[in-house]
This record gives structure tokens, sequence and C-alpha cells, in this order.
């Protein structure tokens, strides 16, 4: 016997590296363990319109590897609303659903949350690739942004090198700065600018110069959106040290493309583990990894928790840096 005999996975928000690969988990664990499998299109929007359909093994067939989400997302403001909340509970218990699997960032852990307060069995999974989620050390997508990341800067040092140039480099990261200090220590670059971390950019711009001075044919600053836009980090080191950096905007082409192994193996477990906790009668919790193992957290606490920056990482690229 089981806690639940059908369940309905969504995916929510910004889309993520990994995601299909958590739908797949969450539909081919849950038609092993016997149960009826749903999937909701286009997130809370999808929800509360009851675009809701049946899924099988060939609904999940040759898709571990592709990006973005089939069950495709969408952003759905009126859900904060009470009356619509109550709105989606009740066609899920209308259909059947006895549990929600919601594959999503921080918006989507509050809907998830406000749905099992209304007595709704749900399960949140950590779909972003901001890696911004409190308790869980990785996020499903921030492996593979952080690859695109890198690998843009490893071309951009070429040019930059070639031409004896500095680069200024912005990334995705409004709250969170992970995908710049990551990839920033990884692609070996001389500065990082987090929203965690107060900065001077009168530092940045006599760094860059001193780099140039020392003999250094060019030289790379990351910088998470959340600071600023990239355009004016670079004027800002013009004004200063008279140095031109050129300015690329990432965007969203860290969104895109083949998730990582790293995502795949990361969406495959987590999607399972929360169909597991399903069947065992466990509801309201937010699924993660945490030093190697999977662990179910209560969304609340999650929800209402800020994800701890990493400074000694942070300390470590500075040194590095010199």
């Amino acid at each position: 016997m089981t806690a639940v005999k059908s369940i309905a996975v969504m995916t929510s928000g910004g889309d993520s590296q990994g995601m299909n690969a958590a739908v797949r988990a969450v539909v081919r664990s849950a038609l092993y363990h016997g149960l009826e499998v749903y999937g909701i299109q286009r997130g809370y929007k999808g929800l509360i319109t009851d675009d809701i359909r049946p899924m099988d093994l060939r609904s999940v067939g040759d898709i571990i590897q592709r990006g973005g989400t089939i069950l495709q997302t969408a952003r759905c403001k009126e859900f904060h609303l009470p009356e619509v909340q109550q709105q989606a509970a009740d066609i899920l218990r209308k259909r059947g659903i006895d549990g929600l699997v919601v594959i999503g960032g921080d918006g989507s852990y509050q809907g998830a949350n406000k749905l099992s307060k209304l007595g709704i069995k749900t399960m949140g999974l950590p779909g972003t690739i901001d890696n911004d989620i409190s308790y869980t050390d990785y996020t499903i997508g921030f492996d593979t942004a952080v690859s695109i990341v890198v690998d843009a800067v490893n071309k951009l040092r070429d040019t930059m090198s070639s031409h004896e140039r500095s680069s200024v480099v912005e990334v995705m990261g409004r709250h969170c700065g992970d995908i710049a200090l990551t990839a920033g220590i990884a692609s070996g670059a001389e500065s990082i600018l987090v929203p965690e971390v107060p900065f001077e950019i009168e530092n940045v711009a006599a760094q860059m110069k001193a780099n140039f001075e020392k003999g250094k044919r060019h030289s790379i600053v990351i910088v998470a959106e959340g600071v600023g836009s990239g355009e004016e980090i670079a004027a800002k080191i013009t004004e200063l040290s008279g140095i031109e950096p050129r300015v690329t905007v990432l965007g969203h082409i860290q969104r895109g493309g083949t998730p990582t192994h790293n995502d795949r193996n990361l969406a495959s477990m987590l999607g399972d583990f929360a169909v597991r906790k399903l069947i065992e009668g466990d509801s309201g919790k937010a699924c993660g990894i945490i030093k190697g193992e999977l662990v179910a957290t209560d969304i609340d606490l999650v929800v209402h928790s800020k994800k701890t920056f990493n400074h000694e990482l942070y300390e470590l690229a500075a040194r590095l840096a010199k």
C-alpha cells in the first residue's frame, strides 16, 4: 500500500537544464511503483486552467539530454491570491491526484508551500540555474550554467589575450552570486563581483591597471547581474583607469543547451527521491542534496531561509587572482 495512487509533475518559473531529466525520473519512478502520472503544462498557469495530461513511458522518452522543459513553463502572478490557490487544489482533488511534484525555484516553492497548507501532498525539486535555494548544495541546472560561462570566458580570453584587452562578462545572478563565483574560479578571472560581497570599483580598476603594468596581456572581470550591468561596470573602470574593457552579456544563453552529466544525475536522483517520499506519506518537503546525501526539508523552512554564500570560496578566488 502507498500513501498516494496518482501524482502530477510540473515545471515552473525560469527553465533550467536538467528539468527534463527530473520530469523523466518522476514519471518513470512513479510508473515503476504502480502509480498514475500526470503532467501539468505551463506550471501554475496550466494548473489553474486544468491543462493536465496523462503521462506514460513514451511521454518521457528521449528527453534526458534535452534542455528546457517538455512541460513548458510560465509565470503566474495571480497564483499569490488565496482564491486561486484554492482553485488549484480543488482541480487536483477533482482529478483524483494525490501528490504533486513541483520543479522550479523560489517562486515555485512558494506556490508548492501554499498548496501543501491546503492539504495537497507536495514535493519541491530545486530547478534553477542560480543555485539560490537553501537546504541543498546544488540546484538542477547550476552545473550546466557554470560550464557555459566557463566555456565563454575561455573563448573570450583567447581573443582578449591576442589583442591585449580586458573583458567584463555579465552573468546571471540577481540575488545570488554562485554562478559568477564558481565560474570565475574555474576560468581564472582576475575579479569576481557578487551581490553578497561589497566591493570598491576603484580597487577593481586599480587591479586591472596594475595587471597590465606587470605585463599581463588580458584581464577578465566577471559580474553577477545583481551587482549592476556589465556596461556600467566597464564605463566606471574606463573612467578610473583609462582602460576600455569589452563587455559581454551572456544572458539567457546560460539557461539553454544540453545538461551536463552532473545535472542529469542530480535531477534523476531527486526526481526518484521525491516520488519515494510521497509514497511513504511525506509531504510539504523540498528535496535537495547536502554533502552527497539526499535530504527532504520542510518547504516552509526553505522558503523562509536565505542561501548561505560561500565566503571561504570567495576568499580563495581573491587569493588566486593576485
